[in-house]
């Protein structure tokens, strides 16, 4: 015998056989050991008997207040409170028990069937189950009830699914809400008083007391409330109905009765000749700046035929009129927008004016006077506004909007007469072509559509893979193409009869990713130029597509600039550094410097330095007839001389054999008097 078994903690010594104690009882501790009873003969049999109730421990070391026995135990040490005793069973069932627990159980869990059922009939069960309170059982066995749920609701829906009820006309007008009577129009006040269209549906009457009416139950004195003057919001500037314009001048008419509506023909001669009849060059420097503008231009226009006047808008809500060829300064500001002015467009003769704002709203202007004539708005953001190119539809403008569509405007109505619907995302620019019989728009749906006007059907419609959204579009001198600048970096050329593109001419090189530059010729259309995203305008040939020069014109994006009709070699530049530009191919300091390069020991005394924003020719010098003479002379010699040229210039042979008649001919026409 083991020591474990023969180990005890009963007072007896005697040990029981290993064949009597088949259970191992003898190796149970004391505490879960059976009472036994022994005879009092040695040869007698052992017999265990239970005690009837079971000993149990006077205290609870252990603190102990539910029952945790093992299979093995045989003595309960703590008395159970009877509540606890009778509590429901919990924890898992013995999966090894027996299997049978639920009729027609053919599997662990209970009954198990495959079925087959559509994606719509199993979410009609569901939906109606979940809604009705019933649904049918699927089940393949005869014994089960056809019907889950409540078996009286589906009696009551003639077993119906959530799909096959239908609600009937009587059972609508039942629920549907019902308004009162409108009343009668002769009844101010009382019963049966007119309410109109303020008529209250039935069941909407406010519970409790009605208005005016106090509680004499509830007596509570109330201090009397603080009167606080409200106060009034200040009306901001530019609002509708708040448009206004400041002249910036001493005076709006000049000795004969003229305003600045009037070309300066005596100061600038040159705007009587024809747009395009001289022949262009590249602009080099900068000769004056406006400023005025604390935030970035967003977009400039000349005045129409003569261009002696600028039309800017800007990210600050204000437009300007600006001074060409005279003294350089702000003529007017015009306050009638609340956010950033996105684009603007000159009529005919240029007396009026229409923009549009990120504030919704469309306006036409009077140049003049400044005076906001109409207002225009549908609820969207307006990106491009245009007049109608024709002189018997200046009533009309179109304008595209940021809900895709174009909108055709009749001023002397105000209405919208034709929508253009068939672009698919925002509209960028309108373009007249065709003798102004068709227009061409672009879109951020990457696409270009040509319209016949009025009639909303799109004629042309070009999308390309490989395209990207084309911001912004001008129409070549000659009218037989258009450029559009894309946002891949480049320009492309489409032809304005069949609308195809013209692959031979393509202008590369920049970058304007991002940026809706605008794209500008010269007026012979010998030249093509671009803003870009660093600043720079890039020009390019037209015949052969090659950058001729990169002009570094302002810290930012150079959004906008367009060539003057008149003096064809002058470009004027604005960025969203919020200044505009002017730029010359050729300045008053070089000439000089080029003069002063001949030998001849004759005398010539320049009065004064140019000044570096307006020039005039009784400014540049005054001389003698005799220093006059000499001044004739040194040009003719100057003219045989070799001059030194620019690193540019060397690699134009065409500027090298013209530029010394560019000079003459600035001197000859007082060119310097508009600068």
């Amino acid at each position: 015998m083991s020591l474990l078994q023969g180990y005890s903690s009963d007072e007896d010594d005697t040990s029981i056989s290993a064949a009597n104690d088949a259970f191992g009882l003898s190796s149970l501790p004391t505490a879960k050991k059976a009472r036994i009873d022994e005879a009092s003969g040695s040869g007698s049999e052992v017999t265990i008997k239970p005690l009837a109730a079971p000993d149990v421990l006077a205290e609870d070391p252990l603190n102990q207040t539910s029952l945790i026995t093992r299979p093995t135990d045989t003595r309960m040490n703590v008395n159970i409170p009877y509540n606890d005793m009778v509590l429901p069973l919990q924890g898992p069932e013995n999966p090894f028990g027996d299997r049978n627990r639920f009729i027609n159980q053919n599997a662990l869990a209970g009954h198990v069937e495959e079925q087959a059922m559509t994606e719509h009939a199993f979410r009609q069960q569901h939906l109606t189950h979940a809604i009705l309170g019933y649904s049918a059982n699927p089940s393949v066995d005869p014994n089960a009830p056809a019907i889950l749920g409540s078996v009286e609701k589906a009696e009551a829906n003639n077993f119906s699914t959530i799909g096959m009820l239908k609600t009937s006309k009587k059972e609508k007008n039942e629920l549907k809400r019902k308004r009162k009577q409108k009343g009668d129009l002769e009844i101010v006040d009382g019963e049966g008083a007119y309410q109109g269209p303020w008529t209250p549906w039935e069941g909407d009457e406010p519970q409790g007391l009605q208005f005016g009416e106090e509680d004499v139950g509830e007596e509570s004195e109330e201090e009397p409330e603080e009167q606080v003057q409200k106060k009034i919001a200040k009306p901001k500037r530019g609002a509708p109905g708040l448009e206004s314009s400041v002249f910036h001048g001493k005076s709006m008419h000049d000795y004969q009765g003229r305003t600045y509506m009037h070309a300066p023909i005596a100061e600038a001669p040159q705007i009587q000749t024809e747009a395009g009849s001289q022949e262009t060059f590249i602009p080099k420097v900068c000769i004056h700046t406006w400023t005025g503008h604390t935030q970035g231009v967003s977009v400039i226009r000349l005045f129409p035929e003569t261009g002696h006047l600028l039309l800017s808008g800007s990210m600050d809500t204000k437009i300007k009129l600006w001074d060409v060829y005279t003294h350089g300064n702000c003529l007017r500001t015009f306050h009638g927008h609340m956010k950033a002015v996105k684009d603007v467009a000159f009529s005919n003769d240029g007396r009026k004016f229409l923009s549009c704002g990120y504030d919704r709203q469309m306006k036409l202007w009077d140049t003049e006077t400044g005076q906001c004539l109409k207002r225009f708005s549908n609820g969207k953001i307006p990106y491009v506004i245009r007049f109608h190119p024709d002189e018997d539809k200046q009533h009309i403008f179109l304008a595209g909007m940021s809900d895709k569509k174009i909108i055709q405007y009749d001023m002397n109505s105000g209405e919208i007469t034709q929508e253009y619907d068939q672009h698919l995302g925002p509209v960028n620019t309108i373009t007249f072509v065709d003798e102004n019989r068709r227009f061409v728009t672009t879109s951020d749906d990457k696409t270009i559509r040509a319209w016949d006007f009025d009639i909303p059907v799109v004629i042309k419609y070009i999308a390309e893979p490989h395209m990207h959204s084309m911001p912004a579009v001008t129409v070549h001198p000659n009218k037989k193409y258009f450029a559009a600048q894309s946002l891949d970096n480049q320009i492309l050329v489409y032809s304005t009869d069949n609308f195809r593109q013209a692959r031979n001419k393509r202008f590369a090189g920049h970058s304007v990713a991002g940026y809706a530059c605008q794209v500008g010729f010269s007026p012979d259309g010998k030249w093509i130029s671009s803003g870009d995203g660093e600043g720079n305008v890039v020009f390019w040939e037209w015949k052969t597509g090659r950058i001729k020069s990169r002009l570094k014109a302002h810290s930012k994006v150079v959004i906008a600039h367009e060539w003057l009709p008149h003096e064809s070699s002058k470009v004027i530049t604005a960025s969203w550094d919020g200044l505009i530009k002017l730029w010359p191919p050729i300045t008053p300091a070089k000439l000089r410097t080029r003069c002063y390069q001949s030998t001849l020991p004759l005398h010539l005394t320049p009065c004064r330095s140019f000044p570096s924003s307006r020039f005039n020719a009784s400014e540049i010098m005054r001389v003698s007839w005799f220093s006059l003479l000499s001044f004739a002379v040194l040009i003719g010699i100057a003219s045989a001389a070799p001059v030194v040229e620019p690193a540019l210039e060397r690699r134009e042979t065409q500027e090298k054999r013209k530029i010394l008649e560019e000079r003459q001919d600035w001197i000859g026409e007082g060119g310097g008097a508009s600068w």
